[in-house]
């Protein structure tokens, strides 16, 4: 029997082909005759078409007065209007093979749709009357205020939410950004009025974006629009006061006591820059070659030499007014003060020396490729142009992502982290239980201890 020869499997791994050009499609603007600007981009390759209507206006634009109303207007949007009842919408959905959700983040609500091109005037009507015309009904309404109270009871469980609403209280102090999600007592207070009062106020043309993306004809889908939102009236949304932020010198360490829990969890960082500022792609390398990737210094520190936690991550938040940088990891309780100096160890290193060529060239083609992969669906590119529009960033920001990131060196990831990285002044937030962590949280700055609810127990 002969026997068959088999080639040896060569130990080198073969080089990547050279990165695709991204084909960006036409981009089309219009505005309505109600004054809402629509950005569509025609993409032929299936059948469909992904609409967005965004108004520039969430969560913060409630929160020192009414928290959590922004976010259950958009949650009774598609509940009922004048014309529709619930069940009457979602099986009009399920006829035209449609999805339809809605939601609000902290500067912005929408309503997103997406389905058949061949049904684009009938979802687009549907869409119209939603945003122009809730009725927000009495049974959805008290459904929909149980299930936000139901949220918030189990939030207040979760040592990661703890810490993130702590983290924020601390970062931003008297500001909007500084609330996370409502208490239930005022969750327990909104009313119906104040939900008509919110969408008659922020829920209007001269506050409001559309996003078309997939298989249509602009001038034709224009002209769908034109006609669902015709007569609809609305004045600009007066913007609320800039208030200023906090002044942080020094570490300081907020501890939320969750008694009785293994692991704690860790939030540490500092106020930073928004989309607009010069140096944002560069922090944005910084950020992923200190721990913003999985093969970041942060997670082979901490995750592969120490052991210390599965995945420990940075990140940079921009939100329209203010920005932040912060660093995270769920730790068992014995080695949180350990994690703590190897967090500080890596940031103050990538703010001491420029970072290894092959580190940076991983770091280029990380953020290249989750770039490339971000646009290939409907819905990813029509959350990039959102972005775009939402943060008023120029017009081939998109278009040239891929070559500023390729283009930029060891001293600008140097230069953005010494910048924006602030090592000496970043605040620490604790959720976990402070008999066991407590002293190791004194070593690293002054420490307040609060509750669950935010209530201070004792500070130093």
């Amino acid at each position: 029997m002969a026997t068959e020869t088999v080639a040896p499997i060569s130990p080198l791994t073969p080089p990547l082909d050279p990165e695709r050009p991204v084909v960006w499609p036409e981009r089309t603007h219009a505005r309505l005759a109600c004054g809402i600007p629509v950005r569509m981009v025609e993409r032929h390759t299936i059948p469909k078409f992904s609409l967005q209507f965004i108004v520039r206006s969430g969560t913060a634009a409630a929160a020192l007065t009414d928290p959590g109303v922004a976010g259950l207007t958009s949650a009774l949007l598609r509940t009922g209007t004048a014309a529709r009842e619930e069940r009457a919408i979602d099986e009009q959905l399920r006829r035209i093979g449609a999805d339809l959700g809605a939601g609000s983040g902290t500067d912005a609500s929408w309503v997103a749709a997406a389905g058949l091109s061949e049904f684009s005037a009938e979802l687009i009507g549907l869409v119209a009357d939603l945003v122009r015309n809730p009725a927000f009904p009495a049974g959805p309404f008290e459904r929909e205020r149980r299930n936000a109270l139901e949220a918030v009871r189990l939030e207040r469980t979760s040592p990661a939410f703890l810490a993130s609403e702590r983290f924020r209280a601390v970062l931003f102090g008297d500001h909007p950004y500084a609330i996370v999600a409502p208490t239930e007592a005022q969750v327990e207070a909104i009313t119906r009025d104040l939900l008509l009062a919110f969408h008659l106020t922020h829920y209007s043309p001269a506050n409001a974006l559309l996003l078309a993306v997939g298989d249509f004809s602009p001038p034709r889908l224009v002209e769908q629009l034109e006609r669902a939102f015709e007569g609809w009236s609305g004045g600009e949304v007066e913007q609320a006061e800039e208030v200023p932020l906090p002044s942080h010198f020094g570490r300081h360490v907020a501890l939320v006591h969750t008694p009785g829990s293994v692991q704690t969890n860790i939030l540490a960082g500092n106020l930073a820059i928004t989309r607009n500022h010069p140096d944002w792609l560069r922090l944005t390398l910084a950020n992923a070659i200190y721990g913003g990737a999985f093969h970041s210094r942060l997670v082979a520190n901490i995750r592969e030499q120490k052991g210390y936690t599965y995945n420990p991550r940075s990140g940079l938040s921009a939100l329209r007014r203010h920005g932040y940088f912060s660093v995270h990891a769920g730790v068992r309780n014995d080695v949180v003060a350990a994690t703590l100096a190897e967090i500080f160890y890596e940031l103050d290193r990538i703010r001491a020396l420029p970072v290894r060529d092959d580190e940076l060239s991983d770091a280029r083609a990380y953020l290249s490729g989750v770039f490339s992969l971000g646009i290939a669906t409907l819905d990813g590119l029509a959350g990039q142009l959102a972005t775009l529009y939402l943060y008023d960033l120029p017009e081939d920001y998109l278009e040239t992502y891929r070559e500023r990131i390729r283009a930029f060196t060891a001293d600008d990831v140097l230069a953005a982290a010494r910048s924006h990285f602030d090592s000496a002044n970043t605040q620490i937030v604790l959720a976990g239980d402070a008999d066991k962590i407590e002293a190791q949280a004194r070593l690293f700055g002054d420490v307040q201890v609060f509750d669950a609810h935010g209530k201070l127990l004792s500070a130093e």
